[in-house]
Order: C-alpha cells, then sequence, then structure tokens
C-alpha cells in the first residue's frame, strides 16, 4: 500500500469521526456544555427550546412531563393535611444586619391556623414511631419489652449487666448524634427552635404582596454574592450580581451549576408573583382578600430581552436545570420516601397519600433523562473542598432568608430554600448511597434508627418546593398563551 493511499484512508476516517461528533454535538448538544447562545428574538421569548445545558434532556420534554404527569398529581397531594401543615421559625433575628425594613403591607402578614385544625398526629411529631440516635444508649431501651419477667427469672438481680449509662453521657451522646445528622444537612433546620409555628400553606398561598425595593433586592443581592467561592477579588465582582450567561463558559462545572440553581431558584418565585399578582385591592372590608391573577405585563417586565439585556431567557432556562435537580431527588429517595407513613392520625387520609406518594414516585422514576449528580465533585481532593464550600454557601442563604422583611415572602423562602437543601442533602448522603447499596430499603422491617433519615419538615418542604418549581413551568405555559 502506497504512502498516498495510506493518508487517503486516514483522512477519510478523520472526516467520518468529525461528522459523527458534529452530529452528536448537534443533537445532544454536549451534556458538559457551557451555556450557549439561544434564539430571543422570538415574538414569543418564553418559548424555550433545545436542551438544558448541563443536563441531557430539552426543555419540550420536560415541558409535556411535567404539565401532563406531574403538575396534576402535586396539585391534588399537597393540599393534603401531611403536606399543608408547615412548621417554620418566622421570629429570628436577622444576623447578617439590622431588621429596619419590616413589611407593613396587610399581604406580607402570614394568617395563623388554629390550634384545632392540626392533625393530632402532626403536633405529636411522629414520636410513636421515632427514635433519636442516642435512645438505644437509654435505661428505657435497655429495660423495655424484655422477654421474661422478674418472676420468671430467678437470677437475674446476679446476672444482669446495666448496659445504660449517665445523664450527662446521655446527652453528649444526643449531641454527637445531631451533629453527625447536621453534617449531611445543607441548610439551617430551625423547626425544633423557639418560637417555631405551625402554619398553613393553603390559608397562605405564595403570592405577590407588595414587598419590593431596596429591602428585596438585598435579600437577593447577598444570596447571589454566595457564589464566590473564595477567589480573587476579579471572581468575587463577577458573582456579586445576576452573572451574564456568556461568563459561565469560564467557570468550572460545580460553580455553574450553583449559580443556576440559585438563578432557577430566583425566577421561579418571580413566576409565582406574576402568576398571582394584586391585580386590584378590595377596599371592602367584608371582602379584603382583593383580585389575584396572572400579569403579563410584569412577567415581561421581569424576563424579556429588551428589560433584562438579553438575560431573561436564560434565567428560565435555569428553572428547568433545578427542576431537574429536584426530580432526580425525589428518584434517588424513592425508596427511602415509600417507606414513610405520612401520619396524620386520620387514618384514611394516611393511606390515600401513601397511594398518592407511590402514583408520583413513580412517575418521577420513569423520566428518562435524570440529572446526573455524579458529575458533580468527581474531581479527587478538590471535590471535597468544593462539596464542603456547597453546604456552607447554602446554610448561608438559608440563614439570608431570616432577614425577608416580608413574612409570608419569608415563609415560602424558607421552605424552598429548605426544600432545596434536603434535594441536595439526599443527592450527596453518604448515608443514604450506604444504605441503598446495603439493600436496607427491602427489608421488611427497619430500624428505629436508619441510617438515613428525613424529618417530616424536611420531607414537607422537599414536596412543596417541587411543587412550586412543578407550577411555575405549568404557569409558563400560561404567560405563552398570552404572549403570543
Amino acid at each position: 500500500m502506497t504512502t498516498n493511499t495510506v493518508q487517503r484512508n486516514l483522512w477519510a476516517s478523520v472526516l467520518v469521526v468529525l461528522v459523527l461528533l458534529l452530529y452528536w454535538t448537534e443533537s445532544t448538544r454536549g451534556y458538559f456544555a457551557a451555556l450557549d447562545e439561544t434564539e430571543t428574538n422570538k415574538n414569543c421569548f418564553c418559548e424555550l427550546e433545545g436542551s438544558i445545558n448541563d443536563c441531557s434532556c430539552d426543555v419540550d420534554t420536560v415541558d409535556h412531563f411535567n404539565n401532563m404527569k406531574i403538575y396534576p398529581r402535586l396539585q391534588s397531594l399537597l393540599v393534603k393535611n401531611f403536606f399543608r401543615f408547615y412548621k417554620v421559625n418566622l421570629k429570628l433575628e436577622c444576623p447578617f444586619w439590622p431588621d429596619d425594613s419590616r413589611c407593613a403591607i396587610r399581604f406580607c402578614q402570614v394568617e395563623n391556623c388554629e390550634e384545632q385544625a392540626i392533625p393530632q398526629g402532626i403536633k405529636e411529631n411522629g414520636e410513636h414511631k421515632e427514635k433519636s440516635a442516642a435512645f438505644k444508649y437509654t435505661r428505657e431501651a435497655q429495660t423495655d419489652g424484655g422477654s421474661c419477667s422478674e418472676v420468671e427469672d430467678f437470677d437475674s438481680a446476679l446476672g444482669f449487666l446495666d448496659t445504660s449509662i449517665s445523664d450527662q453521657a446521655h446527652r453528649e451522646f444526643e449531641l454527637w448524634a445531631k451533629h453527625d445528622e447536621a453534617e449531611e444537612d445543607f441548610c439551617i433546620v430551625d423547626d425544633h427552635e423557639e418560637g417555631s409555628q405551625y402554619v398553613d400553606l393553603l390559608l397562605n398561598p405564595e403570592r405577590y404582596t407588595g414587598y419590593r425595593g431596596e429591602s428585596a433586592h438585598r435579600i437577593w443581592k447577598s444570596i447571589y454574592l454566595e457564589n464566590c467561592f473564595g477567589g480573587n477579588n476579579e471572581t468575587a465582582n463577577k458573582f456579586s450580581s445576576y452573572v451574564p450567561h456568556m461568563d459561565l463558559r469560564d467557570v468550572c462545572l460545580e460553580q455553574r451549576a450553583f449559580y443556576r440553581i440559585i438563578s432557577g431558584l430566583h425566577s421561579s418565585i418571580n413566576i409565582h408573583l406574576c402568576s398571582k399578582y394584586l391585580l386590584s385591592e378590595s377596599k371592602d372590608f367584608l371582602d379584603p382578600q382583593g383580585i389575584w391573577g396572572p400579569n403579563a405585563k410584569e412577567f415581561k417586565r421581569r424576563f424579556s430581552p429588551e428589560t433584562t439585556g438579553g438575560e431573561g431567557p436564560h434565567w428560565l432556562r435555569n428553572l428547568y436545570f433545578i427542576y431537574l435537580v429536584e426530580l432526580r431527588a425525589l428518584a434517588k429517595a424513592a425508596p427511602y420516601l415509600r417507606r414513610e407513613d405520612y401520619y396524620t392520625g386520620i387514618a384514611e387520609e394516611d393511606d390515600e397519600v401513601k397511594l398518592a406518594i407511590n402514583d408520583l414516585l413513580s412517575v418521577v422514576e420513569s423520566f428518562q433523562s435524570h440529572f446526573d449528580e455524579n458529575a458533580l465533585f468527581s474531581s479527587g481532593i478538590a471535590s471535597i473542598k468544593f462539596k464542603h464550600d456547597y453546604k456552607e454557601k447554602f446554610r448561608n442563604i438559608s440563614r439570608i432568608m431570616s432577614c425577608v422583611g416580608c413574612d409570608k415572602c419569608k415563609l415560602w423562602g424558607k421552605l424552598q430554600t429548605q426544600g432545596l437543601g434536603t434535594a441536595l442533602k439526599i443527592l450527596y448522603s453518604e448515608k443514604l448511597n450506604l444504605a441503598t447499596e446495603s439493600g436496607l430499603w427491602d427489608k421488611p422491617h427497619i430500624e428505629a434508627d436508619p441510617i438515613f433519615r428525613l424529618s417530616r419538615t424536611e420531607i414537607v418542604a422537599l414536596f412543596n418546593a417541587f411543587g412550586r418549581l412543578s407550577n411555575s413551568i405549568y404557569e409558563m405555559e400560561n404567560f405563552r398563551r398570552v404572549l403570543r
């Protein structure tokens, strides 16, 4: 074979590889590709299409899956008693600046629920089935439920081995157990602190309250400041406000994902405010609620390319990114969530909720293109620091939510932040991985203190936060129809 023939064959092979690579890139847009320029000059800028960058599916797939399968199921599930009562502390002081911007508008106030409206099973907080990690060391655990009585065992006094420990040591074990559990948390959980109360989410829907201006801007500016991963001054300045999508090309996947998650949460909340906007404030004392509905003009102001420097459509695309992150968390935790009792003490409704949960989780698991959590934190020693930084930054964001001047906004901000933090806890929990790999969820009975556990508040926040994202994508379709 001549040299020219070899060269021709080699060039032919290279050409074939390039063609295949070009086809793959065009069809998938590359799983880890940075954000590309998208067409934003359409009549309806919110008619997104194509790949959700950093994820392996496209917008149309998520739209259909959510609007046809997920949204209607969540709407019927989240009105149930287990999910409508959320325990939260709205009285914590802002740890970062003086609390000098309380919202005086009446729509900012949280309507308290009647004590008798809260199911007894929820108020008991699941004590009938949940013991702390340190319970096994108490005298009660050592003596309760024995198989023989003192009458039957004549030598019990001689053969008894006191395996319980002192009250002081018991308290230390409790502190250790709480510390171990908190190590995997991505947000601050304050539902057990003094001042916490149950709030009926159905009585306090998320909607536009009139809370705006410098106070609201300061909250989001502080949240976006958390995108600075300890870089130099130039990096810090770049992450101190909304990041132009083109600049995301220059940062690593973990930083890009962090920003897109926060941006997606911000977009989702803005859509809620636009879809439940105060169109007319009622002056009637007997009907003080006002008229609420979609405000397409406000939606366009917040997201159109003309008013956002071309960034609005990219912010909307980030909504799909965080949706896929939380969708994947539900799928990963599905074996654990199926074991939950969802106990309120109302037997018939508890059974209905368990059936609805099983149905929803089956649909969630059927999705073909889940977010791949293993793509993050996969670069050795550097990943350990990134993962630690993620936790610290999300915990700080949950602290910032205590600075929101509007109580109703604070309620939903805390809930959605905690739901997101719970999703990240699920995705990156070594304990959950260990429990799943050991086949723990397949066993007929699980010990009172399993390897991995979510509190009732975390579960309520997880499902309601995902419900908010699902609602945002559904409302996007309504705004598309109006803006066409």
